[in-house]
C-alpha cells in the first residue's frame, strides 16, 4: 500500500467512501440536524474544496481510504469498511502526521465523535491522548455548525 496525493478522478469514489463510512460510524452518534445535512452531494462537495490537501491508499478512481490536513489540525481520516486492519489508517495516519510537522506544526490536533470509542483507541494506541471535550464548528452546506466533540492532540516533535 502506497499514500498518494488524491486526483480529481478520486473523487466519486471518495465521496462515497467518506459518506458510507461516516453513516455507519458517525450518524448513530450524532443529532438528526447534522444527518440530514451529510448527503454523498454534501461528501462530494467538501473534498472537492479540500482535494489539495487529502491523500490516499488506493488505485486512481478507487481509493479505500483518505486523511486530509487543515491548518494545524488532522481534519479528516476514513477508511472503508473492507480496509480497516490492514494497516491502511495507520499509514495514512503518518502520512498526514508528516505532511503536518513538515508544514512546522508542532502539537497538532483532531476532533473525534463523542462515543466513537473505536477511533478512540486508535487514535490513543497511535500517540494520541485526549485533551477534553470541545464546541467544533463542522462545515455543512448550511454553513457551521456547533457540535461538541472529543479534541485529541499529539506533539509531533516527541518523535
Amino acid at each position: 500500500m502506497n499514500v498518494r496525493p488524491a486526483e480529481p478522478d478520486d473523487l466519486d469514489a471518495l465521496a462515497r467512501l467518506w459518506c458510507e463510512v461516516w453513516t455507519a460510524s458517525h450518524a448513530p452518534l450524532m443529532p438528526e440536524a447534522l444527518i440530514k445535512l451529510r448527503t454523498l452531494e454534501s461528501f462530494h462537495e467538501r473534498l472537492a474544496h479540500m482535494i489539495s490537501d487529502v491523500r490516499v491508499i488506493g488505485p486512481p478512481g478507487a481509493p479505500i481510504g483518505f486523511c486530509a490536513i487543515k491548518d494545524d489540525e488532522l481534519y479528516q481520516m476514513f477508511v472503508s469498511s473492507a480496509a480497516q486492519g490492514t494497516g491502511a489508517a495507520a499509514m495514512l495516519m503518518a502520512d498526514g502526521e508528516a505532511r503536518l510537522k513538515a508544514n512546522g506544526v508542532a502539537t497538532t490536533w483532531l476532533s473525534c465523535a463523542i462515543g466513537n470509542d473505536r477511533a478512540a483507541r486508535f487514535y490513543e494506541k497511535l500517540g494520541w491522548r485526549r485533551a477534553g471535550v470541545m464546541m467544533n464548528e463542522v462545515e455543512t452546506s448550511a454553513g457551521p455548525f456547533a457540535l461538541e466533540t472529543w479534541r485529541y492532540e499529539k506533539d509531533l516533535h516527541a518523535e
